[in-house]
């Protein structure tokens, strides 16, 4: 009874003289994983990732903020120490998050309608929905 492969069985293994041997590591290269939606996964993350909404200020605190920065205008020169909250739009989709910045206040544009910190940072002055700071205890 001939079984399945009896005659090549015992032949010995075949080296090409062509084609170099191949190492263990890119053979199994071959095998491994292959991502055919390449960036997939992170259009997914983005489309996950929760932006917060841009909240309407009532008139009151509107009032509220331009006497703040009418406090902070007369006082410019001591460069007061305030936290301002704003709003940052996202730069991929509608909303944004609400940042914090402590630090000195260097200028206010009200033409350009930016406030400029000592660091560098520009803050646009309708983003702005909170300022606070030892200058307001008085």
């Amino acid at each position: 009874m001939m079984k399945t492969y009896d005659d090549i069985i015992h032949l010995p293994h075949h080296v090409s003289f062509t084609h170099p041997h191949m190492a263990v590591i890119n053979r199994a290269a071959q095998f491994s994983p292959f991502a055919a939606l390449t960036g997939h996964d992170a259009a997914i993350k983005e489309t996950a990732r929760q932006t917060d909404k841009r909240v309407e200020l009532d008139e009151y605190v509107k009032d509220s903020l331009k006497d703040r920065l009418q406090t902070i205008v007369d006082e410019i020169k001591e460069h007061p120490q305030i936290t301002i909250t704003y709003f940052q739009p996202d730069g991929k989709k509608d909303g944004g998050a609400y940042v914090s910045v402590t630090g000195g206040v260097k200028k206010i544009d009200l033409y350009a309608r930016i406030l400029a910190m000592i660091d560098g940072e520009m803050i646009p002055i309708d983003d702005i929905i909170g300022i606070n700071g030892e200058i307001f205890e008085c």
